[in-house]
């Protein structure tokens, strides 16, 4: 195995996985892409073992900090533990991440469970040479009918690979259906957002819709419906809104599916022109959801996206009844949380409303946060009473 000599060592020392190009003693490019490496300090004191690409901002992930071999039994003994940490705190569903990423100790790696069916996406060089060994523990850890490979994050393009999506076992003729709760909803873990849909919301779908009851609910960036039909199982009204024709139409057939056809109206649209028509013609709700996807894709376009977080907030607001309740979120890691609570500050005061914070939340438990990788916390919900 070769060796990397780190000449900055501050921030690995405190726990995080990732080595940078420039705290590398040489250059990286001597080093085959993918290859697994010891990483070493000056004075030749062993760090860790993780695998090095050369092309990547991020020349090295760490795996372990013990001396010991990555092989089919290692990734088999980390994804056991990474199940063994959801059955502690995960019930109630049969859809969940089983495996995330640094906060399981394995950079590049998100797996996600949809009733039978396992969703792989692998994001990184590294990660990707390791992919038949990484299918068959899931194989025989989770054992699922039906594997998706879902490689097509845009991070894939920054380390040198390709996108693809592929079935690997089994059929998706019969799509999944997850259940949380009482709730129902089938999903696409070929086509839908992310690895087939947002697991990440779970808790705070449930912990909102514990505070509503009967009135009028507005669910914007609604996708598949997730949000809209724990509230209309609360007896709400609710109203989706969402720019995407296949997403409406999965929406309403999961109504359906729940029996809740008559509570559930799906309306495709653009959600900032939505809310303009809304705030000109007075409509109001008792209860909002707000959840789009991440403005913020890189820190170049942080400025763009803030503007477009306070719009959509400040519009939400204004539509909201005197003492309604909205659940906001952002799930980009560029927006900290210091400044998605500037953001909701500003909107309330440009909507001439006063709001008050009721619970602050974030991803579900499945997507631990690891506190010495921040990059694992990206979702802030904040739910909000607005008079």
């Amino acid at each position: 195995m070769k060796t990397v000599t780190l000449s900055r060592t501050s921030r690995i020392n405190a726990g995080h996985l990732w080595v940078f190009s420039n705290e590398l003693m040489e250059s990286p490019k001597a080093f085959e892409p993918g290859t697994i490496v010891e990483l070493h300090d000056k004075k030749g004191a062993f760090l860790g073992i993780g695998y090095i690409n050369p092309h990547s901002l991020i020349s090295v992930r760490i795996l372990t900090r013990e001396n010991e071999e990555i092989n089919e039994g290692f990734f088999k003994k980390r994804i056991l533990a990474a199940i063994e940490y959801r059955r502690r705190f995960t019930s109630d569903t049969n859809a969940y991440r089983a495996v995330y990423s640094e906060s399981d100790l394995l950079p590049g790696l998100i797996v996600d469970m949809y009733a039978g069916c396992a969703s792989i996406q692998i994001s990184t060089l590294g990660m990707e040479k390791w992919t038949d060994v990484i299918i068959k523990a899931v194989e025989e850890t989770l054992a699922p009918d039906t594997i998706v490979l879902r490689n097509d994050s845009q991070i894939r393009l920054l380390e040198g690979l390709a996108m693809e999506k592929r079935l690997v076992k089994g059929s998706l003729e019969k799509l999944p259906v997850i259940k949380h709760g009482s709730t129902l909803m089938e999903i696409d873990p070929m086509a839908g957002q992310k690895t087939g849909f947002f697991l990440d919301q779970a808790d705070n779908r449930s912990a909102f819709a514990a505070l509503v009851s009967t009135g009028r609910a507005l669910d914007l960036f609604c996708y598949a419906g997730g949000w809209a039909l724990k509230l209309a199982e609360k007896g709400a009204s609710v109203t989706g809104v969402d720019s995407s024709e296949l997403a409406v139409a999965q929406a309403a057939k999961n109504a359906a599916m729940n029996g809740l056809s008559e509570k559930c109206a799906f309306i495709k649209d653009d959600v900032f022109e939505f809310l303009k028509k809304a705030v000109a013609s007075g409509d109001l709700y008792d209860y909002i959801v707000l959840d789009p996807p991440a403005f913020v894709k890189s820190k170049q376009k942080l400025a763009e996206a803030l503007r477009a977080y306070k719009e959509v907030n400040t519009a939400a607001m204004k539509v909201l009844k005197k003492g309604g309740l909205i659940a906001t979120s952002t799930c980009s890691y560029h927006v900290d949380l210091a400044t998605f609570m500037d953001i909701l500050r500003d909107a309330a005061r440009n909507a001439g409303r006063h709001a008050r914070l009721i619970e602050m939340r974030s991803q579900s438990k499945d997507h631990p946060i690891s506190l010495s990788v921040p990059e694992t916390y990206y979702l802030k919900c904040a739910i909000l009473e607005v008079d």
